[in-house]
């Protein structure tokens, strides 16, 4: 069983995020949150830590890199043994339990055909590395990249303090196929784009 202590909660949907936010709030968990999700978490008077804070490293590049860092992705993929949480000792980390991500809207962008200087923008980077690592570890910790979701793990969470491991792997794969199906995604739009001689 998988409980859950510290939850990073990063979306571009956000779908039933404060919802979501409030319950695990309200069930004592740690939340972890960037930019704009964080401040739609907080002014709806969700309590979150900055992953910034978190990590000691500010969003750069005009958020190109908010989440890349070991603090992070150690605290996603370590499992729970003695050489993994002196690794995360050495460098001040400790677990993140879930993981609730989803991606920069690609898709709607390339229907509405903006140009590709902004299209590119919109192909997310630290999210697929999270959601990913996520679903890796889904031994250990929960991934949820669908709102549609959030209810049903807020229940069991409520019911049991804990995600069973049927629903983590479940999960996971809802994860793996999100991610091929943004990366599918980009893969195709970039292609029509080339072919059509369109250039940055």
């Amino acid at each position: 069983m998988s409980q859950v202590k510290r939850a990073i909660l990063s979306v571009s949907d956000k779908t039933g995020i404060v919802d979501f936010g409030k319950g695990l709030s309200g069930m004592g968990v740690e939340i972890l949150s960037t930019g704009g999700t964080a401040r739609e978490l907080s002014s709806n008077g969700v309590n979150v830590t900055l992953v910034e804070d978190h990590t000691g490293s500010p969003e750069i590049l005009d958020g190109r890199v908010k989440t890349l860092h070991p603090r992070i992705h150690g605290g996603i993929l370590a499992r729970r043994t003695e050489f993994h949480l002196t690794d995360l000792a050495r460098i001040g980390a400790d677990y993140i339990d879930m993981v609730a991500v989803n991606l920069y809207p690609f898709e709607q962008a390339a229907a509405k055909g903006v140009p590709l200087d902004e299209l590119v923008e919109q192909i997310d980077i630290g999210g697929p590395c999270m959601i990913r690592a996520a679903a890796k570890n889904f031994e250990r910790l929960v991934v949820v990249c669908d709102p549609a979701d959030y209810g049903r793990v807020l229940d069991q969470l409520s019911a049991d303090k804990c995600i069973n491991r049927d629903m983590r792997m479940e999960l996971a794969l809802k994860a793996f196929r999100h991610t091929a199906r943004y990366d599918a995604a980009i893969v195709e739009e970039l292609n029509r784009r080339f072919e059509a001689g369109e250039r940055l």
